[in-house]
């Protein structure tokens, strides 16, 4: 909880801003004293607002309060870092939401033990100057989700399912599949 904190001076003291007259106040002083033991901690947490809006910097229990204004369901079992680390990304994970990247980083980012992840994505998306030709991509669209990860168990599929929900196209089903091999090379795919 924060709050008062001892010691801490204000670093903008009352008394020095009166004017010249009352200053020899001993009595005004002291009252002021008061104010400034009760002030310091606005003054100093207002010199630092940005550490509490900077995901990386901020203290421990501000997390769950930023992960609500980004739009982020915290899981409990999440470390701080990855915390941290699915904060910092929200923007980047809403701008790609949809995309076969977006869903990529969103599972990297959001399910723990994933070590890569591959995405076959049957969609296209292409315009024709004649009315009714055919599309690109194969129909019905769908959305196959690889997973590879150490172990089968260090993957929670419950969390693995809602995040791709959260962040793929709504009209396109998915089916995922996780794999227990070593990661894939890039030519694998």
């Amino acid at each position: 909880m924060r709050g008062m904190v001892d010691g801490l001076g204000s670093a903008v003291p009352l008394a020095t801003r009166l004017p010249a007259v009352l200053q020899e106040d001993a009595f005004l002083h002291r009252f002021l004293l008061a104010f400034d033991d009760a002030l310091a901690p606005v003054f100093t947490t207002l010199d630092g607002l940005a550490c509490y809006l900077d995901p990386r910097l901020a203290p421990e229990d501000f997390l769950d309060w930023l992960a609500d204004w980004v739009g982020v369901r915290v899981n409990d079992s999440w470390s701080t870092a990855q915390r941290r680390d699915v904060i910092a990304h929200a923007a980047t994970i809403h701008r790609r939401r949809g995309t076969v990247p977006g869903v990529a980083d969103a599972v990297r980012l959001a399910v723990g033990g994933v070590r890569d992840v591959r995405i076959e994505d049957s969609g296209g998306a292409a315009w024709s100057q004649s009315p009714g030709a055919e599309l690109p991509g194969q129909t019905p669209a769908k959305l196959h989700v690889t997973v590879y990860a150490a172990t089968v168990e260090a993957v929670s599929l419950t969390r693995l399912e809602g995040v791709i929900s959260s962040v793929k196209p709504a009209h396109v089903p998915h089916s995922v599949e996780v794999l227990t091999s070593a990661v894939p090379s890039p030519d694998d795919s």
